[in-house]
């Protein structure tokens, strides 16, 4: 009996077992729901980042009419001052985004939960109010949220489960297994043969929703490459799930069996293991609240505005040594109101420092993860597929930097400017809009 009638065999013993088909079927409406919550959630965040830099343009123009009308800043406000640094800058417009991946559409990630657009200033923190703290997919499942992934890292192994799990357990027991391997001449090859076709069948399955899904987002016109080495991922585990069912199925002496082992293995992959890891980082590095941030920026921050000129003035020149010999460092008047709007840079500072024990602490928790990828193999294949989607806590921690590095080019330019008596006009302001935009040197 070749590998062909085998299959052929498997098709017809498919197709008239309703368990397995409609077993398919449900999985296929699944996948179907998740695709669709990614690309759902990808159109929002693509619509509202056209919204927001329409208001951005907008906000901008705003201000340019200030300068083109000769005005100090909006009536009513007579202390703004927009030829002023200080103000201008305020004033300038400056939104970061981070831009969703078409790629999304498979994998959400932490997409739901940190923001992918930010207004800037220099008074910004990449941990203020908008940037949320990270829940993992299974925590969103209660509120009806899943994607795509989710449902192939969970769902495809109870699915090849359910359709493998009746091989050769019912010719074991009946005793065909000689008759078998008389006619195909090795059981081994009749039992991969008839794996194969699932294997077949649902990769091919597997493949088509990720193409329909594609053709949800803009994956084919801009993330092709990053299409083919999802699929990769996606096969891999596949064929993760593959060789272990086989080999239960290899040793296996009865369908109860073979069904409890292939049960336990699932359960103990999927679930024991990935809880067991998180509850032990939980209790290791308990969730910190951001309570030193907190602490920092209401009690520490208001202890920088209260002290001396002459201490602002020491921190300041560590941070910016050019002040020193500055247009302004010999008018004491125009000197005093530099140090004031400068104190600023002071709080961005303590920020920073307060921030370096929290990142160190997640970086550390995603260090233990990590070291457990080779005893805890769904937890690298959702971070692997994660990153592929730029869904990953990686990605939003280089998004938080890009934030950060916006906020000390603001700062250091309004400083400088500042202190030199710089005066903005219209071409200044343009001049800002743009540097100060970009996050690289």
């Amino acid at each position: 009996m070749s590998s062909l009638d085998i299959f052929l065999y498997e098709w017809k013993h498919f197709v008239r077992n309703p368990f397995k088909v409609v077993a398919l079927l449900l999985f296929v409406l699944a996948a179907i729901y998740g695709l669709h919550n990614g690309a759902n959630l990808y159109h929002k965040q693509k619509d509202e980042i056209v919204e927001v830099k329409a208001k951005e343009v907008e906000e901008s123009q705003k201000t340019l009419t200030y300068y083109e009308e000769g005005k100090k800043g909006p009536e009513g406000r007579p202390w703004i001052d927009v030829s002023n640094p200080f103000w201008a800058i305020r004033y300038t417009p400056i939104y970061h985004f981070k831009e969703p991946s078409p790629i999304m559409v498979y994998s959400i990630g932490q997409a739901e939960q940190y923001g992918f657009y930010k207004r800037v200033t220099f008074r910004s923190s990449p941990y203020d109010a908008d940037m949320a703290e990270e829940i993992a997919n299974p925590e969103r499942l209660q509120s009806g949220t899943l994607d795509f992934i989710f449902v192939v890292l969970f769902l495809l192994p109870l699915l090849l489960l359910i359709l493998l799990y009746n091989l050769k357990g019912a010719e074991t027991e009946y005793g065909f297994l000689p008759l078998i391997e008389v006619q195909v001449g090795s059981k081994n090859h009749w039992l991969l043969s008839r794996i194969a076709f699932y294997l077949v069948l649902l990769l091919s399955v597997n493949v088509l929703l990720m193409l329909y899904g594609a053709s949800l987002t803009a994956v084919f016109a801009n993330a092709s490459q990053d299409l083919g080495i999802m699929i990769f991922y996606v096969v891999l585990y596949f064929l993760f799930w593959s060789v272990i069912y086989f080999f239960i199925l290899q040793r296996g002496k009865s369908i109860i069996g073979n069904t409890l082992m292939m049960m336990s293995a699932w359960v103990i992959l999927a679930f024991i293991i990935p809880a067991m890891v998180y509850q032990w980082i939980s209790i290791k590095h308990p969730a910190n609240l951001m309570t030193d941030l907190i602490d920092s920026t209401r009690d520490e921050r208001q202890k920088i505005y209260d002290q001396e000129d002459s201490l602002i003035q020491d921190q300041l020149i560590v941070l910016f040594p050019e002040i020193v010999s500055s247009v302004v460092s010999n008018d004491e008047a125009k000197k005093n109101i530099a140090m004031n709007r400068s104190v600023s840079a002071l709080a961005n500072e303590l920020m920073k420092r307060s921030v370096v024990a929290i990142e160190a602490k997640n970086q550390e928790k995603n260090k233990l993860v990590s070291n457990s990828y080779w005893y805890n193999p769904i937890s690298y294949f959702h971070n692997q597929l994660n990153s592929i989607a730029q869904t990953h806590y990686n990605d939003y921690q280089e998004y938080r930097n890009e934030v950060q590095s916006l906020v000390d080019k603001q700062i250091r330019t309004m400083v400088l400017d500042i202190w030199n008596d710089i005066e903005v006009d219209k071409a200044k302001f343009l001049q800002y809009r743009k540097a100060l935009a970009s996050y690289e040197n």
